[in-house]
């Protein structure tokens, strides 16, 4: 595995000039203390990176972990973020003395006010609940909570205020994120007060940005209803998206009908969707040559997944179904694919196709993709990939 870059704050050479994209809250690394298989694994993300190793190594299981965090900063509890935290906890933990077991994971963001570091422990068993909670800027500890009293459903939490107190002290819920609190119990009325509101919202913002995504073929063949023309997970509206594209945004429709040109056989002309007779959409491949165009039931596995992850990368935040934080300028926001077995159904030609639309589109800096590969070779060479290897 690549070797960890040095924690946030720690780091004495000179801090790098913030550029446009930098200044998108994103994450740059993410956390796996004890974490199901994984055990002390610093995962370092860039725009476009890709998670490859053998069936067991914890792909899937680390693209898990970054998507629970997204859903706890995004206001979600512990049971809707972790809906089976048994399987979380790694398998040679062993309870306290006090019969406890849970795991641990974290992540750092940069952003506008530099690295950010989050790091939250869990408890699984007895109950679920957040025992502990850290979010560090510069060294600086802006938020430190921890379970005194078993009995309350509640963490002591201390937060940096720099002003008459060096800390404000308060009960915090253990079933939430208190990071995403903060903005609820922090007045912002010092300089400190004001540094934490700052570190809490990059790291929210860099979490919030995520879409998981997982295009299931069999749900995108059929008629769709007309909708808001927002992606969901798996696809299934694929037809309702392409109609709001190719109505809204011609030149982003030319884009994906030439970048889906390299990924399907044949002759490909165009992209639409037809409003059957019951006012349902059906997408449809148009092929140039005065032959009728080729219902998008008829296409493989491997053409449909390709196509849905073409329109992914090429639709960015506008149009999928993210919820961006109001307050964020639309020029510092940005979004974060997470797409588990991305070359899943794909032919090595598809999944090169695919890598290089992927990396063309993280260097304009809107969009990034963390994915899991099962075959890194595919990929071997390409510009504006980064490969982190798992397991042996």
């Amino acid at each position: 595995m690549h070797a960890p870059p040095p924690p946030a704050g720690t780091r004495a050479d000179p801090v790098p000039a913030r550029t446009p994209a930098t200044l998108r809250p994103h994450l740059t690394e993410l956390n796996l203390s004890a974490y199901a298989g994984h055990r002390r694994v610093s995962l370092p993300l860039h725009r476009f990176t890709l998670l490859a190793g053998p069936s067991g190594s914890g792909k899937s299981r680390a693209l898990e972990a970054y998507a629970a965090l997204a859903r706890l900063a995004a206001g979600a509890d512990l049971a809707e973020a972790f809906p089976a935290p048994g399987t979380c906890v790694p398998r040679s933990a062993r309870p306290d003395p006090q019969r406890r077991r849970g795991f641990r994971i974290g992540c750092t963001a940069d952003g506008p006010v530099g690295p950010v570091r989050l790091d939250v422990a869990v408890q699984v068993e007895p109950e679920l609940r957040l025992v502990g909670e850290r979010l560090t800027a510069g060294g600086v500890p802006l938020l430190q909570s921890a379970l005194r009293d078993p009995g309350r459903p509640v963490v002591q939490a201390a937060w940096h205020t720099a002003g008459a107190a060096p800390v404000t002290r308060g009960p915090l819920p253990d079933d939430r994120l208190g990071t995403a609190l903060l903005p609820l119990r922090v007045a912002g009325g010092t300089d400190g007060q004001r540094r934490v509101l700052a570190a809490a919202e990059q790291m929210v913002v860099a979490l919030r940005s995520v879409f998981p995504c997982d295009p299931r073929p069999e749900r995108m063949r059929g008629p769709v209803e007309p909708g808001a023309g927002r992606l969901l997970p798996g696809c299934d509206n694929l037809a309702d998206v392409l109609s709001r594209t190719r109505e809204e945004c011609g030149q982003r429709h030319a884009l994906l009908v030439a970048a889906v040109r390299a990924g399907i056989a044949g002759t490909v002309t165009g992209l639409r969707a037809e409003r059957d007779d019951d006012g349902r959409l059906r997408a449809r491949v148009d092929r140039g040559d005065g032959s009728p165009a080729t219902p998008l039931e008829l296409l493989g596995d491997g053409e449909l997944r390709y196509l849905a992850m073409a329109l992914v990368l090429l639709t960015g935040p506008g149009v999928l179904e993210v919820d961006p934080v109001g307050e964020v300028p639309a020029a510092l926001q940005s979004l974060t694919v997470l797409a588990d077995d991305l070359d899943r159904s794909l032919d090595p030609h598809q999944t090169r196709e695919l890598a290089r639309l992927a990396a063309r589109m993280c260097e304009r800096g809107h969009i990034r993709l963390i994915g899991a590969v099962s075959d890194a070779s595919r990929v071997a060479g390409a510009e504006g990939v980064t490969v982190v290897h798992l397991g042996a």
